[in-house]
């Protein structure tokens, strides 16, 4: 379905009150309006997360998921602003991921709803670290080299997909998978990695330009002179992620990366899993059995170490902004714009683009709001007030 109408609100990067008007589901006009507004209202983009693992209770990494479920997820990520995203498949079996990737790209094809929002694919694993500590929560027994030949069994499957492949650049192969990757339009991003200096400037120079969940799959214990953090940092040209929870990555390493890296290199993720959206208790990540404390913590059963995260999208923009204590017009393009842009996802508010952006309400004096998002013309359900932190 697809709609028409017009909201008058102010532009979350200017404050300047604009009205936005789409007929059948189409930006057709954006102008400036002499209007008050009787609410605190502001539209933004849609947000764009490009590692989600699961979310409101589905787990991507199960064989056999359903329509049904992939639009549960999605729907469930829409009421937490987020309109685009990359699914995203973990360690295992190469043969078993493929199969995994044919079938969830033939429920997308089926169904137009789910099209829109699953922009593309990220596959983190198998082709990581299998030191402890490097390889998180994926399995190091499944952890294989990558080379030139199963990137272009990926690419086979996914066609013209965004893709995004997360691997270690020590791995056997993996400069030739790199240049393989590139040459086919995939993003290749490094992480789960205790790469040396020469590894990291090695891959850069292949074509690597991102790096995972930085700050995260490396062991608590590090050495203060030479660790894969300060070499990152050494690095020029990547993208890095950072999950925004306050949590994987704590509020002072959160805002000393973002002094030491450019902000244009920067976007935001929640790494979200199936309990994203929902609640403590215990839940699946592939094989693992993990649990979600009353701390919103995602770790895996009698241990310490974190698997995933269950934050959802919109409450990280009000978690980013708190830890960097700006506002959360100031790090919105983050979770939006600028990981869109990376991954050339179509994510523009222009007459002409699609009619999908947020209606966002702060809560005076509060960091959190709500969130409605507008896809096609069709406004979704209000999502719940994000968490206070």
């Amino acid at each position: 379905m697809k709609g028409s109408g017009s909201i008058t609100a102010q532009h979350y990067a200017t404050g300047g009150i604009m009205t936005l008007t789409w007929r059948d589901g189409v930006i057709t006009e954006i102008k400036p309006s002499s209007s008050t507004l009787s609410e605190d209202l502001w539209f933004a983009p849609g947000l764009v997360d490009l590692q989600i693992n699961g979310f409101g209770g589905v787990d991507f990494q199960h064989d056999g998921l359903t329509e049904s479920e992939l639009l549960q997820a999605s729907r469930a990520l829409r009421s937490a602003g987020c309109a685009r995203f990359l699914l995203t498949l973990v360690t295992d079996r190469w043969e078993s991921l493929l199969a995994r990737v044919a079938h969830l790209r033939t429920l997308r094809s089926e169904s137009d709803e789910l099209s829109s929002a699953i922009a593309g694919w990220h596959i983190e694993g198998p082709f990581l670290s299998s030191e402890p500590g490097y390889c998180g929560a994926h399995d190091p027994t499944l952890m294989c080299n990558p080379t030139p030949d199963l990137i272009r069994q990926l690419r086979v499957l996914t066609g013209c997909d965004p893709v995004l492949v997360t691997l270690a650049p020590e791995r056997p192969g993996a400069f030739e998978a790199i240049v393989e990757a590139v040459k086919l339009g995939m993003r290749v991003s490094l992480g789960h990695t205790n790469a040396s200096v020469d590894c990291l400037s090695r891959a850069i120079a292949a074509g690597a330009t991102g790096f995972t969940h930085l700050g995260n799959a490396c062991p608590q214990a590090l050495d203060r002179h030479d660790n894969i953090l300060w070499r990152v940092l050494d690095a020029d040209g990547l993208m890095v992620s950072l999950i925004a929870d306050g949590i994987h990555v704590s509020p002072s390493l959160f805002r000393l990366l973002h002094r030491a890296i450019p902000v244009e290199s920067i976007y935001y993720t929640t790494d979200a899993m199936s309990a994203a959206g929902t609640g403590p208790g215990r839940y699946q990540l592939g094989k693992l059995e993990l649990e979600v404390g009353g701390d919103g913590v995602v770790r895996q059963l009698g241990r310490t170490n974190f698997a995933g995260s269950a934050l959802t999208p919109f409450d990280g923009i009000f978690r980013a902004a708190k830890m960097l204590n700006r506002s959360w017009q100031k790090v919105w393009d983050g979770f939006s714009s600028r990981p869109a842009k990376w991954m050339k996802i179509s994510h523009q508010i222009e007459v002409g683009a699609e009619a999908t952006f947020c209606l966002v309400r702060p809560h005076c004096g509060s960091s959190s709001g709500d969130v409605t998002v507008i896809w096609r013309g069709e406004a979704l359900a209000p999502a719940g007030a994000s968490e206070k932190h």
